[in-house]
């Protein structure tokens, strides 16, 4: 039997803390194992509670805890819950958190990057894609010397392309993915391609793989 992956809360809220713990809880496969303000000693509080994966929301005003995820970003794996427009994604990146998600993620998809973050992949919403670019560029070079890890951000997959590419990850065909999006095999081809050179790999498995990584889609 697979064990509950161990999850420590951090949010300098306490009604923000009592949420997302009742959030996380409420999911199977997350045991939440405590919680901490930002202000506290965080990487004491890495070592009584040992997470597997730290959920850490930076509130209205990052600025001060963004220091703070520096200081603990070596003792953790970190996933970070943004504002829908926060502006400080790049600096949470660089920062060292593992993933950025928004803080009105849906429960499912929340619990499925904590897991992914847990394995140490980076789990980003799309709509922080764009603010990652110069993080990203800072960290292909540091990874060179052996820092921290790089994310290739790529060109924006269209609508449609999204949809074949959540197709691909369950290994369906082009005739099945043609099927179930009612448009012609030679279609789902075309979008294919498109998705290869865009997320700049040479087969499907690189590109659900890269895809997932990015946050694109979610496994």
């Amino acid at each position: 039997m697979t064990a509950d992956l161990r999850v420590l809360i951090i949010a300098d809220d306490p009604l923000v803390r009592a949420g997302l713990a009742g959030l996380v809880a409420g999911e199977a496969g997350c045991q939440v194992v405590g919680r901490a303000a930002s202000t506290d000693d965080l990487p004491a509080a890495v070592e009584i509670y040992r997470p597997d994966v730290v959920l850490w929301d930076l509130g209205w005003n990052p600025g001060p805890a963004l220091e703070r995820v520096v200081e603990a970003a070596p003792v953790m794996a970190a996933l970070v819950l943004l504002l829908p427009d926060e502006a400080d994604a790049a600096g949470a990146w660089s920062a060292g958190a593992r993933g950025l998600l928004r803080r009105d993620v849906e429960p499912a998809r929340l619990t499925a990057g904590l897991a992914a973050a847990a394995q140490g992949l980076g789990v980003v919403d799309p709509s922080f894609i764009a603010a990652l670019a110069p993080a990203a560029a800072d960290d292909e070079a540091t990874s060179r010397g052996g820092g921290h890890g790089s994310l290739a951000l790529v060109e924006k997959l269209t609508p449609r392309e999204l949809d074949v590419l959540r197709l691909m990850a369950e290994g369906l065909p082009n005739k099945t993915i043609a099927l179930r999006l009612g448009i012609s095999e030679h279609t789902v081809k075309f979008h294919v391609n498109a998705i290869l050179g865009k997320l700049g790999v040479a087969s499907r498995t690189e590109a659900v793989v890269h895809a997932t990584r990015l946050g694109l889609i979610l496994l």
